[in-house]
């Protein structure tokens, strides 16, 4: 190309040099087909550049995407400690053979480098004090001899007063076998038969175990997530008794079977309510049908914050379970969005979603985007509407007032964080972390503003999502469900233990009254066994 221009430059000079009337009529004509060349050199290179762009930037979000794909693997390989290690650190792991959980989270833990702004010293909240409520027992430890007897003058010393310490302390399990004697009375005058005092009611008729053993299996398997099979053998351990795991396994089922009709007047005072909050979580089923692995069912919750929570068993996760369970429901419903929860319940529901679910997003978007300031703004955000909240639960306002704050407050913080989602949606890619939150948000966004119509709303669902995590719990350690028929005795049991939880009763106290003789009850007192029931009873007392 150098070596044409050059010719032509060449031969250019020479015929102008030659023909100096021909050189002057057409150099105008030259330079006229030189610009047109470059004009159109300039046009060819900005449509490349115009063409390049655009699949420039759609290369770089590409690669944002795969990195946060790549991250998010990592992170589930290595654990939760390593949420808090940078991409470089995750990298380092990778190339290390034989990394440990210890060591992963001994790497997310330390320290930082020290900074040169010193940070202020916080004070130290001192001794823990221990419940008043616990009975205590005074142990009185007298002085030695020598420290009865003066030891200047030799006279007997006197008590003036004591040095108190406390400490927990526990009373080991013991156990022992009870035998129970029941009179035998007849008349000797007449000698008309034998009269015998009555058994009183057990859980597990002619059962080798008391009813405080069986309920002591309940509470450690679903309170404390200890398996049957670990049972058995601590019992075996401590008492010589060999159970097997099918007998304990016939209690729990027992159990669940007696509790059954109290959970079903616990539904149906949840739905004569004005607010549900729900959630699902998937459960192992085993099937017994020969394929050799466990069916994935799903428990589904339903509950009022502070008050009743069922859980129901189903087989699947589609919309027949909420909508069979709601039936005719018309008051709040409040989930994550769920697609399952459209078209449930009756025709005035309202339908709520959480912000915890929208916020959770954005920020499972800057832990795999650590460099992206746009999530951790909107995060921020989110994080003043939550204050709102925490400022009502700190002062204890009552749902009107709490009203009254959010409406004063709430607003303009939406619409700053609506604004924002909106020009973060513009500029990222429908399939990377921030899009997909972006979008799940401004799609729930009218469900996520109820609250500020609906005094008694929560701001999210956390309520619900705190009951599935002791079954997440407990399934790591029990691992699954025996069997499909027993999947509602499982959820009856659990209904029970977490609306004691949430109601801050003592579920061994709860289930010690409730069960022994509940088999006799009838079906129209099994109300006022309800955990709420049986509540107000002993508060009143």
């Amino acid at each position: 190309m150098l070596s044409t221009t050059q010719f032509c430059y060449e031969w250019f000079i020479v015929s102008t040099s030659s023909n100096p009337s021909a050189a002057s009529s057409s150099a105008p004509l030259a330079d006229a087909e030189l610009v047109e060349q470059l004009r159109r050199q300039l046009a060819t290179t900005e449509q490349r550049l115009n063409t390049t762009q655009p699949r420039l930037q759609y290369a770089e979000l590409k690669i944002q995407v795969l990195e946060e794909r790549l991250r998010r693997k990592l992170i589930e390989k290595y654990g939760p400690g390593s949420e808090k290690l940078s991409a470089a650190q995750l990298e380092l792991l990778e190339l290390e053979p034989g990394v440990s959980d210890v060591e992963v989270q001994a790497e997310s833990e330390r320290e930082p480098l020290a900074s040169r702004t010193s940070r202020r010293p916080h004070k130290h909240p001192g001794r823990q004090t221990l419940p008043p409520d616990l009975p205590r027992v005074e142990r009185v430890i007298p002085c030695t001899p020598q420290q009865c007897v003066c030891r200047r003058c030799g006279q007997p010393t006197t008590v003036i007063g004591y040095e108190e310490s406390q400490q927990l302390e526990v009373e080991p399990a013991k156990y022992f076998v009870l035998l129970t004697k029941r009179e035998k009375r007849t008349c000797k005058a007449c000698a008309e038969g034998v009269v015998t005092a009555p058994l009183p009611p057990r859980i597990i008729e002619k059962g080798l175990v008391s009813d405080r053993i069986v309920i002591d299996t309940i509470i450690n398997k679903y309170c404390d997530h200890s398996p049957l099979y670990r049972q058995s053998v601590i019992l075996e351990r401590e008492t010589g008794l060999e159970l097997s795991r099918a007998t304990l396994d016939g209690w729990v089922m027992r159990v669940g079977e007696l509790l059954m009709p109290v959970t079903a007047a616990m539904r149906r005072e949840l739905l004569a309510g004005s607010y549900i909050q729900a959630d699902e979580t998937p459960v192992a089923v085993q099937m017994h049908e020969g394929r050799g692995r466990n069916h994935q069912a799903y428990l589904w919750q339903y509950g009022r914050p502070g008050g009743t929570v069922v859980f129901d068993f189903r087989l699947g996760r589609g919309r027949d379970g909420p909508k069979q369970f709601l039936e005719k429901f018309e008051g709040i419903l409040q989930t994550d969005g769920y697609v399952a929860y459209e078209q449930v319940g009756g025709p005035k529901l309202v339908h709520a979603c959480c912000w915890s679910h929208a916020r959770r997003a954005f920020f499972e978007a800057a832990q795999l985007n650590p460099q992206d300031t746009t999530a951790v703004a909107i995060v921020a955000q989110m994080d003043q509407l939550f204050a709102i909240e925490a400022q009502a639960r700190r002062e204890g306002l009552d749902p009107a007032t709490r009203h009254t704050l959010r409406q004063n407050q709430a607003p303009p913080l939406l619409d700053a964080i609506r604004a924002r989602i909106e020009a973060a949606r513009s500029i990222a890619l429908p399939a990377s972390a921030l899009g997909k939150a972006c979008r799940y948000t401004l799609t729930l966004w009218q469900k996520l503003t109820r609250f500020l119509e609906y005094p008694e709303l929560e701001l999210s669902n956390n309520l619900a999502e705190n009951s599935m995590r002791p079954v997440a719990l407990g399934r790591r350690n029990w691992i699954h469900i025996g069997s499909a028929q027993a999947g509602a005795k499982v959820a009856a049991i659990l209904s029970v233990v977490e609306s004691c939880r949430r109601m801050k009763l003592s579920t061994r106290d709860y289930l010690g009254s409730v069960l022994p003789g509940l088999a006799a009850v009838s079906i129209q007192r099994v109300a006022e066994l309800m955990p709420s029931a049986w509540a107000a009873q002993h508060q009143s007392l």
